[in-house]
């Protein structure tokens, strides 16, 4: 493992040099990879593997017809390499775990029934293990249980592999009961093409994780975004101005600064009105906040945020609900505007890049 300075302190990392593709080929020459659901990481994570060339294997419910679909349009052919959810966890040696949180404790009895002593039993999350008792996802001990949890969407893993790049994750191991797990899912992480690897535990994972996307990742910034948005109209502002300076300035110009060298390069290449409207507002924001993220990170460590997605989540109505609270979303005015922005965008950009990403994606297909 290479050794990090991240801030002051020191942390160990692997990247793609101390555990090349070649080792983590070796580790797993003999594994059957059985990636279970093609919802949000099963695309991305199967089909980079196979990429790399792994033996991948794809379980998936007929009953989910989109998403079967979606695995067959993929290439996935049934009867070889994509089956039900109990057939491909019977003929898998690491099992992944990829469907919803939700849908984890539904099949759990069908996957428990399907493992075999020293067969790998893989998460991207830690919620199903750390919640137990909720979930009721309690391995046996004959097999090993790690997890490897990259740091963004499938969608974003996916296009960092096909670009060259990779996103970064964090890896764990639970239980060790071949003497292996750890050298399993170090191969693993780099067969789904991590950009490096730094260690956690499952429960530090989700509750991170957790915090994260209810915080500054997903639910801060549409909040904050929303907030924003409404001051400007209701003192008069266009849509388009309020949306230029609410989002498309953060996403297109700022974000890329702060992602190039950081918040200080990004305050530095702005002008000095900014930069002191900036500095002087951001401890009112952070003083503002904290409380919500002290009560937000509370309830992710008493399980309620648990609660709250099994329950939700797992009800028969849910994909309905959600699609209308999407709708709700996508129909306001903010982001019609941002809608509108986005199709104004220049088109030639927009073109090089499909070109060169369709260029990259049949050079791997190839």
């Amino acid at each position: 493992m290479a050794i990090i300075d991240f801030g002051g302190v020191k942390e160990e990392v692997v990247t793609r040099k101390e555990f090349p593709m070649s080792r983590a080929r070796r580790v797993l020459k003999c594994e059957t990879i059985a990636v279970i659901g093609y919802g949000v990481q099963g695309p991305a994570q199967s089909l980079n593997m196979k990429d790399n060339g792994f033996k991948v294997i794809v379980g998936q419910s007929r009953k989910f017809k989109k998403d079967w679909d979606r695995a067959e349009k993929d290439g996935w052919k049934p009867g070889k390499d994509l089956f039900e959810i109990d057939e491909a966890a019977g003929r898998g040696t690491i099992v992944q775990m990829l469907v919803s949180d939700a849908a984890q404790r539904i099949i759990w009895p069908v996957i428990k029934k399907n493992l075999n002593p020293g067969d790998s039993l893989y998460f991207s999350h830690g919620f199903s293990i750390v919640y137990k008792d909720q979930t009721g996802v309690i391995p046996p001990r004959n097999v090993d249980v790690i997890m490897v949890a990259p740091k963004g969407s499938g969608t974003s893993l996916r296009r960092n592999f096909l670009s060259g790049a990779g996103i970064n994750a964090s890896f764990a191991v639970a239980q060790d009961a071949t003497g292996r797990a750890r050298e399993r899912c170090l191969a693993v992480g780099i067969a789904v093409g991590s950009g490096y690897l730094f260690p956690t535990t499952f429960r530090n994972e989700v509750y991170s994780d957790l915090t994260g996307e209810r915080g500054v990742l997903m639910g801060a910034l549409a909040g904050i975004m929303e907030a924003q948005y409404d001051t400007l109209r209701k003192h008069g502002h266009s849509p388009s101005e309020a949306f230029n300076e609410t989002v498309e300035e953060l996403t297109q110009s700022l974000i890329r600064l702060v992602d190039e060298n950081g918040m200080d390069w990004m305050y530095a290449n702005c002008s000095a009105t900014a930069q002191r409207g900036a500095l002087d507002w951001k401890p009112r924001f952070k003083q503002a906040v904290m409380p919500v993220f002290k009560e937000l990170y509370e309830r992710v460590a008493a399980g309620v945020e648990t609660r709250r997605v099994i329950s939700a989540c797992g009800g028969p109505d849910y994909q309905k609900q959600l699609a209308k609270e999407l709708a709700a979303m996508g129909g306001s005015e903010m982001w019609r505007a941002g809608a509108a922005t986005r199709a104004l965008r220049p088109k030639q950009a927009a073109k090089k890049v499909s070109r060169a990403t369709r260029g990259i994606a049949g050079r791997k297909a190839g």
